[in-house]
């Protein structure tokens, strides 16, 4: 995972890194937009990490 500056202290978002090809691609928040707060983006940084995806 990649946390992204968005240009100012409160505009934040992050990208997935796909190891088998070494490559990241920006992830959309759950606010519909590619960058947001820093909690909107550790948020759903940590709820694609921490949730049980079979639930």
């Amino acid at each position: 995972m990649r946390l992204r500056h968005g240009g100012s202290a409160s505009t934040w978002g992050f990208a997935l890194r796909f190891a088998g090809t070494d490559e990241c691609q920006d992830a959309i928040l759950p606010t519909s937009g590619f960058a947001g707060t820093p909690e909107d983006a550790l948020g759903c940084a940590c709820g694609l990490y921490l949730t049980d995806p079979s639930l």
